[in-house]
């Protein structure tokens, strides 16, 4: 198997494991089988081990000396750092996007917004969500400070999922209005401000697991 063919498995596992990990189709505390995932994935071992080694940069699964893989749990301390994390990285790629922010990308990101409110699901709501900050954040052109927000955002919709589950109303995001209106106005710094308030808010009743 050749390393680019390898990397590309690779990435598919991780990709897959970790919606189910963030969704709750697998829980916390679960195992990770590197022989079963290899069997259902049809993929050798090699390709295995490095998602397993994805997964746990991004803080979804911790591996244990003779032990091997199992779903991370997280403490509402966890989700508290993840989310001040995502403030101080996002607000940074936010200013150096504003340059870039044209019309159209500021429309699509309220065309974003729009569909996040009409949600019918929480995971149709996190798609929603994450196009708006991609779309507003991208254009900063800086990879690594976009993978790391990337990640982070992953392991905070763990909470999301774990949260609403159950029952599912799609949110007004006012939020996101005042990012929106902030950057038409040209006001970086408000659009800044809310912005970093807007992603530590971890909810009223945050859980954990």
């Amino acid at each position: 198997m050749t390393t680019a063919k390898s990397d590309t498995i690779a990435s598919r596992i991780s990709r897959e494991l970790a919606e189910r990990i963030v969704t709750g189709v697998i829980a916390a505390g679960a195992r990770l089988r590197q022989d079963h995932i290899a069997e259902e994935f049809g993929a050798s071992h090699v390709p295995v081990r490095e998602a397993f080694r994805r997964l746990e940069a991004q803080g979804l699964v911790v591996s244990e000396p003779r032990r091997g893989v199992r779903v991370a749990g997280f403490s509402l301390d966890e989700v508290k750092e993840v989310a001040e994390m995502r403030a101080a990285l996002e607000v940074l790629a936010l200013r150096h996007a504003a340059p870039h922010l044209t019309r159209a990308i500021l429309d699509a990101a309220e065309a974003a917004n729009h569909a996040g409110e009409k949600a019918v699901d929480v995971q149709a709501w996190d798609e929603a969500n994450r196009s708006f900050h991609r779309l507003i954040l991208s254009p900063c052109g800086m990879p690594r400070l976009l993978k790391s927000i990337e990640d982070l955002q992953v392991v905070g919709a763990r909470l999301l999922f774990s949260g609403w589950r159950a029952e599912w109303e799609a949110p007004t995001d006012r939020d996101h209005r005042a990012i929106l209106s902030a950057l038409r106005a040209g006001d970086v710094d408000q659009a800044a401000a809310v912005l970093a308030r807007h992603v530590q808010w971890v909810g009223p009743n945050p859980r954990k697991s």
